[in-house]
């Protein structure tokens, strides 16, 4: 490798590193929530269909700011649309720790909300179109890594600032309960994210797109030296329609099937992620292990234990996906999933209930953990980083942003579903049945990888086929 060579990859990998900040924010905004349920109860005092919709309202912004942060970076640009999200975090993190009702709770969330649907599905988009093909996997599953690490951090932040105080809900400083600073703690990273996006380049390929050659090679310059920048430039505008016309949400639809084949395994792979209920042990971990006999302290434990697993877990991915292929990981994470799933739905089935609280007797709560751990380690050496990175790079360059956008609409939706519906679910069919409902779409999901995906490892974006 070159002297110049080596420069290029050291600021490709800075890039990375910023861009991935917005997915540490997309994992600790989705993550803060988990040991905050009861002091929102006691707070707003909602009733367990109120208190679903406290912790899922995020969710619905998640789905708006994916789905209009894919057209509008096809307007404005990839890093304008990430700064204008980095603004929204910070203000849904001070507003939702100053909310006085579930009204202004669910606003500001929602803001938030937005700015977590369009880092989710722009900050591996903006990887996968700064990056070489041979590195591509391993760069864009940082991201996983970032959000992995942001839920492992707001796991630990709330454990902490919950055993500080003494509960969730108990004065932590100033006259302000603990699960309040939880909210507050994201400021920090929030700002962080705004001024290190001011030092990244916008996408080379979102400037050809708008016309703006000069500075797209010039950038390409930066990435990959003089003497290859002029031939990848071509290569990307040749990569553009025929009548050059820049890319708009129409581009993906088709006469007969509504979308694009590509776009429809696109969704696919978006509501298969969510539809194993992965974001039910993240969201509802610490309501989970309690329903199933332990106490918060311990609960909030687990959660952390599961997020170091969890980070473990990504690191294999990063090391496997540009040698093992998407595919096979896909392959492996569902068929761990679809067994880790199945003992979890019979141990907590035939768990006894006592006083309306589940028991794990004799060996039944070591099993329930260590398959738990096992599922979440199955899903974040697959299905967790590799969706990402094969929503950021499957598509042509001219439908990138308008098949990010719906897919990314479908994920956050069946993510909004699953979370919804869990309270319910519990109240209802109990933990067992859940779990059997997981277990259910991870077996579908092996049919439908079988059926539907292809490769795309070593690729170059310009060889994508719609």
């Amino acid at each position: 490798m070159s002297e110049k060579t080596s420069t290029n990859f050291a600021f490709i990998i800075l890039i990375t590193l910023v861009a991935t900040i917005g997915g540490f924010l997309f994992g600790y905004d989705s993550g803060v929530i988990n040991g905050t349920v009861e002091g929102l109860q006691k707070a707003f005092h909602s009733d367990s269909a109120g208190t679903g919709f406290n912790v899922a309202s995020i969710l619905l912004g998640c789905a708006a700011g994916a789905f209009m942060a894919g057209w509008l970076a096809d307007k404005f640009g990839r890093r304008t649309i990430l700064l204008v999200s980095s603004v929204c975090f910070t203000i849904s993190a001070l507003g939702a720790g100053l909310a006085q009702n579930s009204l202004q709770f669910i606003v500001v969330r929602v803001l938030g909300g937005l700015a977590v649907g369009a880092a989710s599905v722009l900050a591996p988009a903006y990887i996968s179109e700064v990056t070489p093909a041979k590195y591509r996997g391993r760069l864009s599953s940082i991201q996983q890594i970032a959000i992995i690490s942001g839920l492992f951090a707001s796991f630990l932040s709330n454990y902490i600032l919950a055993r500080v105080a003494g509960s969730s809900t108990a004065v932590l400083a100033l006259g302000v309960e603990a699960w309040r600073w939880m909210f507050w703690i994201m400021t920090v990273p929030s700002v962080t994210f705004f001024f290190s996006l001011l030092f990244i380049p916008e996408s080379p390929r979102f400037l050809v797109s708008s016309g703006k050659k000069e500075k797209a090679l010039a950038v390409l310059t930066r990435l990959m030296g003089a003497n290859d920048a002029q031939a990848k430039l071509d290569e990307i505008a040749a990569s553009m329609v025929a009548d050059h016309h820049r890319p708009k949400l129409t581009d993906i639809l088709d006469s007969k099937r509504l979308f694009r084949p590509i776009v429809w395994v696109g969704i696919g792979l978006a509501s298969f992620q969510q539809l194993v209920g992965i974001n039910v042990v993240f969201y509802y971990g610490a309501v989970l292990w309690r329903s199933a006999g332990f106490k918060e302290s311990d609960a909030l434990l687990i959660n952390v234990i599961s997020g170091g697993v969890s980070i473990l877990a990504c690191f294999f991915a990063t090391a496997l996906i540009d040698w093992l292929g998407r595919k096979p990981l896909l392959l492996i994470g569902s068929i761990g999933m679809g067994v880790t799933l199945g003992v979890l739905a019979a141990v907590f089935g035939t768990a006894r209930s006592v006083n309306g609280a589940l028991e794990l007797t004799g060996s039944a709560g070591p099993i329930a953990l260590v398959a738990a751990n096992l599922y979440v380690m199955f899903f974040n050496v697959s299905w967790g980083p590799v969706m990402w990175v094969m929503l950021g790079e499957m598509f042509p360059n001219q439908i990138r942003g308008s098949g990010l956008a719906v897919s990314g609409l479908a994920q956050w939706l069946s993510n909004f579903g699953i979370t919804m519906t869990f309270p319910m679910l519990l109240a209802g069919v109990g933990l067992g049945g859940a779990y059997g409902l997981y277990t259910v779409c991870a077996i579908i999901s092996i049919f439908f990888i079988l059926k539907f995906v292809h490769e795309t490892k070593g690729k170059e974006l310009e060889e994508m086929q719609g």
